[in-house]
């Protein structure tokens, strides 16, 4: 309900005034004196004031100036029975939103009002916009501070200035890349960066959850839906309402469910299990995969129809292995940031270690290169990270690098391929060392060496 203040000394215009408002609706408050009048703008903060001029405590101009000088937000209406020329133009050029004569017709008057709060209205929801924007432009200047120096590479600047247009909008985004290279991160920064960005970030790995229960945590269930649906769970769905879903490695959600899936953003609405009743989705899709796209279209892991309805726009993260030129900034704010929580000064990195950092393969991504300056920051010693504190993968030489993080493969029965893969995996257990490989493998060194030569292993 609209608040108006009425400030006039004559009792009968100030009853008549009520009575006219109220019928439409307002909330009227009554001022006798100027003085009242101000008291009761600072007390109810109201949408609109209506003012006499004739003011037996203060001159009405002078009110006026007040009011529009402490709350120049505040719309006023100046009603007076001293109609002159001058007045109305002083009372304009002071910010009132209108004058009027008395007598005047409670028509027009009404109608003045209603205008008078429409711009009211239009002028706060110009606010919020503006304050909104302000916001968006922060956290804009905030996650290109953080994103600046990490940046680096020509493909990452051109996702930065992509992530920049996309993320104020409500478009769905479909993030692909190999494990560890910060899909996650760029979904929270396209959250950050929306007009959602007040609302929450729900994530879901589709691959951390049995088939069977995926459904169940997407759409959530009513009790009773199914053996062991004790209390009513709202779902996934429900809780990133006014905010973001991130479903992360969404090509390990089953076919049948991307279909369901599909529906919802089709249709915008969804049932949970169990329930009669259809609800209203809104929420922001940001979806993420570590596969091939073309190959999970291919061995129908994704569904063509779900992935043309993700991609309105394809974010595609480098690995870190072809984007060398992020690795110096990225290491630079790992090793603050883990200095600062472990209590420690910043390391100097030597010149031997930095090689081996810039050298190494970093399977793993840059969640890799993370755990490594941890794990470097943990054992240094007097401010400085040798070599000697680099994990163990980043001393090896190229050819033993993924080899020491990567399983041996047991997925296929051709014995050379496993072969090859045990050779190379217990040479990087061994640092390299053929005597000590050649002895966890059961074989003699010069086995090795002709195995070695056959695979083209060079070391």
């Amino acid at each position: 309900m609209k608040k108006i203040v009425v400030i006039d000394d004559e009792r009968p215009v100030l009853m008549t005034l009520e009575a006219l408002l109220k019928r439409r609706g307002y909330d009227v408050h009554l001022a006798p004196t100027a003085a009242a009048g101000v008291s009761a703008i600072e007390k109810i903060a109201p949408d609109l004031v209506l003012q006499d001029l004739g003011l037996p405590d203060a001159d009405g101009l002078e009110t006026l100036r007040k009011i529009r000088q402490s709350h120049p937000e505040l719309a006023v209406i100046i009603l007076t029975a001293h109609d002159s020329l001058n007045n109305a133009i002083e009372s304009i050029k002071l910010g009132a939103f209108h004058f009027i004569s008395k007598p005047y017709a409670p028509e027009e008057l009404l109608n003045v009002v209603s205008r008078a709060l429409e711009q009211r209205e239009l002028q706060i929801e110009t606010q919020h916009l503006r304050a909104e924007k302000a916001q968006l432009s922060k956290r804009l200047e905030e996650v290109e501070q953080q994103l600046a120096p990490v940046f680096a590479s020509r493909r990452m600047r051109e996702i930065e200035e992509l992530l920049k247009r996309v993320s104020p909008s409500d478009a769905n985004v479909l993030i692909s890349g190999e494990s560890g290279v910060g899909k996650e991160v760029i979904a929270s920064q396209i959250h950050r960066l929306s007009k959602r960005a007040s609302g929450p970030m729900v994530k879901l790995n589709c691959a951390a959850f049995p088939q069977n229960m995926i459904e169940a945590e997407l759409f959530g269930y009513v009790k009773g839906a199914f053996t062991g649906a004790l209390n009513d769970f709202p779902g996934m769905i429900h809780e990133a309402t006014g905010g973001t879903l991130f479903l992360d490695e969404i090509a390990e959600m089953p076919a049948e469910l991307q279909t369901r899936f599909l529906r919802v953003l089709q249709d915008r609405e969804y049932r949970p299990l169990g329930s009669t009743k259809i609800i209203k989705a809104d929420f922001r899709l940001v979806a993420a995969t570590n596969r091939n796209i073309e190959e999970a279209l291919r061995c129908g892991n994704l569904r063509q129809d779900l992935y043309y309805r993700l991609k309105t726009f394809h974010l595609e993260i480098p690995p870190l292995r072809d984007r060398r030129e992020d690795i110096p900034s990225l290491v630079s704010i790992f090793a603050k940031r883990f200095s600062t929580q472990m209590n420690k000064p910043e390391p100097q990195i030597t010149p031997e270690a930095f090689r081996f950092i810039m050298e190494y393969s970093w399977p793993g991504n840059v969640r890799e290169l993370q755990n490594a300056i941890e794990h470097s920051i943990v054992l240094s010693e007097n401010g400085v990270v040798t070599e000697k504190q680099m994990p163990r993968e980043l001393q090896l030489p190229p050819a033993l690098q993924e080899a020491a993080t990567k399983p041996v493969n047991g997925d296929t029965l051709n014995l050379e391929s496993r072969e090859k893969d045990a050779i190379l995996k217990a040479l990087a257990q061994c640092h390299g060392n053929k005597k000590k490989a050649a002895e966890i493998l059961g074989i003699h060194r010069p086995t090795l060496y002709n195995k070695m030569k056959r695979y083209g292993i060079e070391l």
